[in-house]
């Protein structure tokens, strides 16, 4: 269900995220101006800059509520993918890939603007906190691993990111001229599955 945007009274700040999604949804990131995102707020420009010094800190504020939705997502799917590491693994990968088909404002925002995650502390936080869900799934999937012979959690949570990235780039957004051979869910968890088990991280049998 798509939200009402607009000018709520007493919500000034939050009507704008409104309207920066639905632009960015529309033009891009680059696409729209201060200005018209107050226009389609509801309000005049000069209401803007109670909140936002510029269009960036408008889309840094996107950004950052994107962060904790997905957060959110990642952490509800990998507690429901338990116990099974590979579940895990593959309800993340899932969440990703709904994440950026049901909130598609924010995942540009968050990747495709070209604003950076230490724009703002508020926005550091957020992106690290979303990302820490995952890291905490490669700690608990690797503690078995010899410390010596480990991969770091960073390093491999990172790979899963990517991977995950790669499939809603390619596949999962309706890139031009691009046709998935496969549903981008089961590209995704296979892909999952043959590198966790290629670092030895999940038995050949699961």
């Amino acid at each position: 269900m798509v939200k009402k945007r607009g000018y709520h009274h007493g919500n000034l700040k939050q009507a704008l995220v409104e309207a920066a999604l639905s632009l960015i949804e529309t033009k891009g990131p680059t696409g729209f101006t201060l200005s018209e995102a107050a226009k389609t707020a509801g309000v005049t420009p000069a209401a803007v800059y109670r909140h936002f010094e510029g269009r960036e800190d408008l889309i840094a504020e996107v950004a950052r509520q994107g962060y904790e939705i997905f957060g959110e997502l990642m952490e509800y799917a990998y507690a429901t993918g338990q116990p099974s590491a590979l579940a895990s693994f593959e309800a993340t990968g899932r969440a990703y890939l709904a994440f950026a088909r049901r909130h598609p404002g924010h995942y540009v925002a968050m990747f495709e603007s070209g604003i950076s995650v230490n724009r703002t502390p508020e926005l550091a936080a957020a992106a690290k906190a979303a990302k820490e869900t995952l890291e905490h799934a490669a700690r608990e999937l690797s503690k078995h691993i010899p410390a010596d012979k480990r991969p770091p959690a960073s390093m491999f949570s990172a790979h899963i990111l990517a991977l995950s990235h790669g499939v809603v780039e390619l596949f999962a957004r309706g890139a031009p001229g691009i046709i998935a051979p496969f549903p981008p869910e089961d590209l995704l968890e296979s892909g999952i599955g043959i590198y966790l088990r290629g670092l030895g991280l999940i038995e050949k049998d699961h």
